[in-house]
């Protein structure tokens, strides 16, 4: 995992694995947003694999695909309630942050 901090409250990083997760809980992130969609390549851990762990671990997820058409207005909503519901520090995954962050970013400027 190559995890890049955005703030204080919120980093990202590119795919993670079922076997990241006790690393991710041990650097102490409370939530996690998932920006990308299921079956994007192939051998890819989907969603509901890596939430079953974080579930157990006691880590807050959240599934906020980006795919083909970029950052849709849906999506940043669904950032936004994750922002408002979700404790922080958060990270976001993608194939490689950049999703993630941008994603973020825009929920930001919603937020105001």
């Amino acid at each position: 995992m190559d995890i890049r901090q955005i703030n204080d409250e919120y980093a990202v990083t590119g795919q993670i694995t079922v076997a990241d997760l006790d690393e991710i809980k041990a650097q102490g992130f409370q939530s996690i947003v998932c920006h990308r969609p299921d079956n994007e390549e192939p051998g890819q851990p989907t969603f509901a694999e890596i939430a079953a762990r974080a579930e157990e671990l006691g880590i807050k997820i959240k599934h906020v695909p980006v795919g083909p058409m970029g950052v849709t207005p849906e999506a940043v909503a669904d950032m936004v309630d994750a922002l408002d519901d979700f404790d922080r520090p958060m990270l976001g995954y993608c194939r490689s942050g950049a999703r993630s962050t941008r994603t973020y970013e825009l929920a930001l400027h919603q937020r105001g």
